[in-house]
């Protein structure tokens, strides 16, 4: 499937639905390069997850205790992920016009028993994320490993969609619509989650960030 067609797909659920889930969607050569990069980054180049960004950010185990490290480009895999995440976001923006402005994402790894309760990536009301991404590095993953994310329609949804987080598997959805977590893991489960940001820059205050 070419990266046009993908994102058309992508477009056309987030259109209709508010929310996308594609098994295997990912590039191969992508989904291989980033998942074989994960595996060899040393252990001190994560740092346990926490909630609010600059000043506000906190570290918080009772609702996530997953490790991260922000992707900056510096690497040639990195760059790989950010350069496709940039074809993305121009094309979600030719097509549905939604003012996209910046992307931040980081690798992500949840030891067994780790997970990430429910929550939303943005505040309704507060236009900073508009556009969540989750991809998926887990080889021969089964319902025994747990480690589901389970994304919900609303704030009253308590069934949810579970997506297995086999590798390859791409999910995107938009922030302020969507509740989600992560259910507890029983072995080591890798991801990277980013988010497509719009410029709410005032006087004095630069956001997103430089």
């Amino acid at each position: 499937m070419s990266d046009e067609t993908l994102f058309g797909i992508i477009a056309q659920d987030i259109e209709n639905k508010g929310y996308s889930v594609l098994p295997s969607a990912l590039p191969e050569k992508l989904a291989s390069a980033l998942f074989s990069y994960q595996q060899t980054m040393e252990a001190e180049q994560f740092k346990s997850a926490g909630i609010g960004r600059g000043n506000e950010y906190l570290e918080n185990k009772f609702v996530r205790t997953d490790e991260i490290c922000w992707i900056t480009g510096d690497t040639e895999t990195g760059k790989k992920w950010l350069d496709w995440s940039s074809n993305l976001q121009r094309f979600l923006n030719r097509r549905l016009f939604l003012g996209l402005f910046s992307f931040e994402s980081h690798f992500a790894h949840y030891g067994p028993g780790d997970y990430y309760k429910r929550h939303c990536d943005a505040f309704r009301g507060e236009a900073n994320r508009i556009l969540s991404i989750v991809v998926y590095f887990n080889t021969g993953w089964t319902s025994a490993d747990g480690g589901e994310l389970v994304i919900y329609k609303d704030e009253h949804d308590q069934d949810g969609i579970k997506v297995v987080p086999l590798l390859g598997t791409l999910v995107t959805f938009l922030s302020e619509e969507f509740p989600h977590e992560v259910l507890a893991a029983n072995r080591d489960r890798y991801s990277i989650a980013g988010w497509f940001r719009v410029n709410t820059s005032v006087t004095a205050k630069v956001d997103p960030p430089l």
